[in-house]
C-alpha cells in the first residue's frame, strides 16, 4: 500500500492503518529500535509505542514521508526508553557505542543551560556537516543518526571497515575543532 493511502487511513481513523504500517515498515522500525536498545522485547515495545504515537498524531499531522516520520518517532521513543535504563542494562548497544565515540566532541549533560544551548549546538553540527564532502557526511549520518554498525556502513558506502573508521575519526576531529571555533568547547574539549 502506498504511503498516501496509509496516511489517509490514519486520517479516517481506520484501525487497519496500524496493520498496513506494520506490514510496510515493521522491520525497518524494529531495526531502528534494536540498534538503540539492543533488546528485542524493549524494541518491540518501542515499535508499538510508535504505532500509538502515529495514531495520536495523525491528524493533525500529515507527513510527506511516512518512513521518515515513523523512523523519527521510533528513534525518539527508543532513545527515551534507553535513557530510562540503568547503566547496567545498556548491554553495549550500537547507540551507546556511537554516543561514546562522540563524547570528545559533545557531552550529554543535563543542566538547564545545556538544554537551552542544545538547539544552537544542533545548528552548529548541521552547519559543520554541510562543509563535508558528501561521502563523509553520509558516514557521519549513517553512524550517528541511523546508528548503523561500521560493517554495514562499509557495505553500503563501498569502503573498507578501516576506511570507514578512519573517515569517522577525521570527521569527529573536524567536528571537535569546529565546535571549539564556534565557542561550544574550550581548547581542552570541555563544554563551555
Amino acid at each position: 500500500m502506498e504511503d498516501e493511502a496509509i496516511v489517509a487511513l490514519y486520517w479516517e481513523r481506520k484501525e487497519n492503518a496500524i496493520g498496513e504500517t506494520e506490514k510496510k515498515y515493521g522491520r525497518y522500525l524494529m531495526k531502528t529500535a534494536y540498534r538503540i536498545l539492543a533488546d528485542e522485547e524493549d524494541s518491540k515495545e518501542s515499535v508499538n509505542d510508535t504505532y500509538w504515537k502515529a495514531w495520536n498524531s495523525m491528524p493533525p499531522h500529515k507527513p510527506k514521508s511516512l518512513a521518515t516520520y515513523l523512523g523519527k518517532i521510533t528513534r525518539q521513543v527508543s532513545i527515551d526508553r534507553f535513557r530510562k535504563r540503568t547503566c547496567a542494562k545498556r548491554k553495549g548497544s550500537v547507540y551507546a557505542l556511537s554516543l561514546s565515540e562522540l563524547e570528545e566532541c559533545v557531552s550529554a549533560g543535563d543542566s538547564t543551560t545545556q538544554d537551552v544551548d542544545l538547539h544552537l549546538l544542533a545548528e552548529a553540527i548541521q552547519q559543520y556537516l554541510h562543509t563535508l564532502p558528501s561521502p563523509m557526511r553520509h558516514l557521519f549520518i549513517g553512524r550517528y543518526y541511523f546508528m548503523d554498525p561500521i560493517r554495514e556502513i562499509a557495505a553500503y558506502s563501498g569502503m573498507s571497515e578501516a576506511k570507514v573508521k578512519s573517515g569517522l575519526h577525521r570527521v569527529r576531529l573536524g567536528l571537535k575543532q569546529y565546535l571549539e571555533q564556534e565557542g561550544f568547547l574550550d581548547e581542552s574539549g570541555d563544554d563551555q
